[in-house]
């Protein structure tokens, strides 16, 4: 059996681990990280005090997050909290500069806030458009558990949307404050071809679907953002896409994501 402290931060009856556990979730990670990159400060700071700008050792600075996020997610609490302790060090002695000279911490809650809602808007989307049923209530479940995600990185959970609809208001509200940079740019396109393991091959042919998947799946504006077409077909066609991914992994071999991971 397992104790509360195995369970960690949600449990085995929480929304976030019926979410999570689903195959589409590997490309709300990418939606996150192009949502994500439309706040200045977090692109510049991510640029330039990280190995995403280095091709050759991106990939690993993506496995880091994935794994951050399985701790995070699934680890027992003793597995969180080292885990939280780490990034929360690092981030407590980064800064950034920006394109006007001013440098800033990385910790500063608005960037912090900034990351977290968009990567749980992300996981939310991706999980309903690939077919998972999902009542309002499950939903603002799902934020509300999220603020315990929140607090890991040193956010005031007090200070984190509790509820869906509160979640979307504060993306609404720092839309004026968003824009791409060359570093999103770079990003973005550095993303759909990155260099990985031989070993790992299968997810370098992989990773351009899901990429481009995940862009098509951001909000509208997101996409006028990065200078594409917001069309409502393109919506349409990335929510059938998504509950197509998410038939076709389901139907794969028990493990074979994870051993390819």
């Amino acid at each position: 059996m397992r104790t509360p402290d195995e369970d960690g931060l949600f449990g085995p009856g929480s929304v976030t681990w019926r979410i999570m556990a689903r195959p589409e979730i590997f490309v709300g990670g990418f939606r996150a990280a192009y949502l994500q990159a439309l706040h200045p400060r977090v692109m510049r700071g991510t640029w330039q005090h990280t190995a995403f700008a280095d091709r050759d050792q991106a990939w690993g600075r993506f496995l880091r997050t994935a794994e951050f996020v399985r701790v995070r997610t699934y680890g027992s609490l003793a597995e969180v909290e080292r885990a939280g302790r780490r990034v929360r060090k690092i981030h407590a002695s980064l800064t950034g500069v920006d394109s006007d000279g001013t440098r800033f911490r990385l910790d500063e809650p608005e960037l912090l806030l900034w990351v977290h809602c968009a990567e749980v808007s992300s996981y939310l989307d991706v999980a309903r458009r690939g077919g998972m049923p999902l009542s309002v209530a499950d939903a603002d479940a799902f934020v509300a558990e999220q603020q315990r995600a929140a607090a890991v990185v040193g956010l005031d959970p007090a200070q984190v949307p509790g509820c869906a609809a509160d979640l979307e208001a504060h993306i609404t509200a720092m839309r004026p404050r968003l824009r791409v940079t060359p570093e999103a740019r770079q990003a973005m396109l550095r993303s759909v071809n990155v260099r990985v393991p031989a070993a790992q091959l299968p997810l370098k042919l992989a990773v351009p679907s899901i990429g481009a998947l995940a862009f098509a799946s951001l909000p509208r504006w997101a996409r006028r953002m990065y200078g594409t077409p917001g069309a409502v077909v393109t919506d349409l066609a990335a929510t059938a896409a998504l509950r197509a991914f998410h038939e076709g992994v389901a139907r794969l071999p028990g493990g074979l994501l994870r051993a390819a991971a």
